[in-house]
């Protein structure tokens, strides 16, 4: 499964973005999927994940109730909304296929990565 994120850019903070990923093959349809990231110089972290069916989410403490995570299987797309972009957002933003229907904030649940896409929030 080939991975492509889009939608990344520069943004003033308390602006917004959307980004977007989209799959090369139906099989990402029955697993789970998530955007990671990671800015210079530190580990790359959990942002948010949704299940196969869109019924559970899970998101990272400091994006909650900014950033909504969203799918839509019949694209093979998973998209992040995020508003309220903040300095400390600025980052290179990946998205994940999970090994099962439903993900977790561990990386190494993960099977296939994209490239990615980076996100610059100025002050």
């Amino acid at each position: 499964v080939q991975l492509q994120a889009s939608g990344g850019g520069l943004v003033q903070a308390g602006g917004s973005l959307r980004l977007s990923c989209t799959a090369s093959r139906r099989t990402a349809r029955n697993n789970a999927m998530g955007w990671f990231r990671q800015a210079p110089g530190q580990e790359r972290e959990f942002v948010a994940t949704l299940s196969w069916n869109s019924q559970y989410s899970q998101y990272a403490d400091g994006v909650k109730g900014r950033f909504t995570i969203s799918r839509d299987n019949a694209k093979d797309t998973l998209y992040l909304q995020m508003d309220n972009l903040k300095p400390e957002d600025t980052a290179h933003y990946y998205c994940a296929v999970a090994l099962r229907s439903i993900g977790s904030r561990d990386s190494k649940d993960y099977r296939y990565w994209g490239q990615g896409t980076q996100v610059t929030v100025s002050s």
